[in-house]
């Protein structure tokens, strides 16, 4: 795999800081110093970070390596609207035209550029310019191609290529366009033997104020949705962030401003230094059906007559099939319980099975029993494992909020200290935050680790053993002993001790 290098790196460096602070506890020194300092997003400490940042802001991290920005809508559409005065100044065409040629190459200026000076005759047959536009005809009466009225020139509207349709069906050919979705910013001359493209100013100028705002919405989408190279949504549900991205880069974790962290890779919750294809294989068996059978295998048996699964429920091994079928059997042998009695051993065993078991006539069944009930097992320790990180992480980030919103007002009240000496708190929850997702993460990797390779699974289980050793003594830190200091009638003489105690077990 991979990351194997990058996990154990990982969890060296967190095991690492762990016996650093037991090394240093009890020397008496006062670390606040460290007050200063602000934890980033992957959980190092960068020493250069501004005293003044805005502790309200549950969404401030820093970044080894800033590899991307977060675009809000103002920022998608100040971007957008760079890229089409680009193209119209250098190609000398409106900026409507620009915005469908963008739209046509994802909103590549360079791909655009280039297409353009190769063969511009051919971009413009593919997205439907005309290099010179035909008016409409300059008579009183028209008739409409598509209602085949007559209407005066007045109510009658074409695209560049001059083919005249009332107001009325052009509105209602936009219209449906629009509600049949972003297709519509591909819009084409109603005309079915022509293909000149139907532009922006015109759908501005005939549709409905809702189509209009619809229009420009998959407009502004399509500048992120079309160009997923380098931009992405965020996928938190309900946010509005997009992601510009530095390809190349090989960092692949991105932390959003509404606080979600994912991978831009394969766009699941951020996962490093588990690699995306662990992630996939973890995410799929737990939601596969496959653990259903395996389930089914190991603790049920098929009816010897209709071989429907029959679970076990009671002591007795005398087991009658569900009607219509009633087959009455030996839940041991699943021989037919006719053949039973007090030679072969009564209700609760079966000397037939056990001589069989001996004879090695049920092996093979017992043993594939046997390997679906040890893979369960094995499965549901680690999913556990991984579950209970991932609960107790989300609560993390409950108390991180709080601490952000109520805690520590009323903490710098209480110990009659300034908000800013109290960043020390929020950067051991923002850690705490970031090592349960790690840490989680780790017993999807585990799984999958080779049980053959028992030297790597040795060292991987003590360095993540350390791992979730240190974490539990921060966590308790932070969440228990805290609450001493923040429930206390007025300044504790000890919450030096405790700054310390707690910023030596983030570092």
């Amino acid at each position: 795999m991979d990351s194997d290098d990058e996990m154990a790196a990982v969890m060296i460096e967190d095991s690492d800081d762990y016996e650093d602070f037991y090394d240093d506890a009890g020397d008496g020194e006062d670390d606040s110093d460290t007050d200063g300092v602000v934890i980033d997003y992957d959980g190092f400490v960068d020493p250069d970070s501004d005293d003044s940042d805005d502790l309200s802001s549950s969404h401030h991290y820093h970044h080894r390596s800033q590899n991307y920005t977060i675009l809000n809508e103002d920022d998608i559409r100040q971007c957008q609207e760079d890229s089409i005065t680009q193209i119209s100044t250098v190609l000398s065409i409106s900026r409507v035209a620009a915005g469908m040629l963008l739209h046509q190459y994802n909103w590549s200026v360079s791909k655009v550029n280039d297409e353009w000076f190769a063969d511009e005759e051919n971009v413009r047959k593919t997205v439907g310019l005309l290099e010179n536009g035909t008016p409409l005809p300059d008579v009183e009466e028209l008739p409409c191609g598509i209602c085949f009225e007559n209407y005066h020139h007045d109510r009658m509207r074409a695209a560049a290529c001059g083919h005249p349709f009332c107001v009325t069906c052009w509105q209602g050919y936009i219209g449906t366009a629009i509600h049949d979705g972003p297709g519509c910013l591909m819009l084409r001359c109603p005309d079915p033997s022509c293909g000149a493209a139907v532009g922006h100013d015109m759908v501005n100028k005939l549709a409905s104020n809702d189509d209009k705002e619809k229009y420009n919405r998959y407009f502004l989408r399509s500048f992120v949705e079309d160009n997923r190279k380098t931009k992405k949504w965020c996928p938190a549900p309900g946010c509005e962030y997009a992601v510009d991205y530095v390809a190349g880069s090989g960092i692949f974790d991105v932390s959003c401003r509404c606080s979600y962290s994912f991978c831009w890779n394969c766009v699941e919750e951020a996962h490093r230094p588990v690699d995306c294809g662990t992630v996939s294989k973890w995410i799929m068996k737990n939601s596969a059906e496959s653990e259903n059978m395996n389930w089914i295998l190991a603790n049920s048996k098929p009816c010897p007559k209709c071989k429907r699964p029959i679970e076990k429920n009671q002591g007795c091994m005398h087991i009658t099939c569900t009607p219509p079928c009633k087959f009455e059997f030996c839940w041991l042998c699943l021989g037919a319980w006719s053949e039973h009695g007090e030679r072969t051993g009564g209700f609760y065993a079966c000397n037939r099975y056990e001589a069989a078991k001996q004879d090695g006539v049920y092996d093979e069944a017992e043993k594939r029993r046997e390997m679906a009930k040890n893979s369960i097992e094995r499965y549901m320790h680690y999913y556990e494992r991984w579950a209970t990180n991932q609960s107790s992480r989300q609560r993390a980030v409950d108390n991180l909020h709080q601490m952000q919103t109520v805690h520590l007002e009323k903490l710098s009240d209480t110990q009659c200290q300034p908000e800013s000496q109290l960043k020390f708190i929020i950067e051991a929850w923002q850690q705490i935050v970031e090592c349960r997702r790690v840490l989680k993460w780790t017993y999807a990797y585990g799984y999958y680790l080779d049980e053959q390779e028992q030297a790597k699974k040795q060292f991987f289980e003590y360095l993540q053993g350390e791992a979730e050793s240190g974490l539990e003594r921060l966590h308790q830190c932070a969440e228990k002993e805290f609450q001493g200091y923040l429930n206390s009638e007025g300044p504790s003489k000890d919450f030096n001790d405790f700054r310390t105690k707690l910023a030596g077990l983030t570092r």
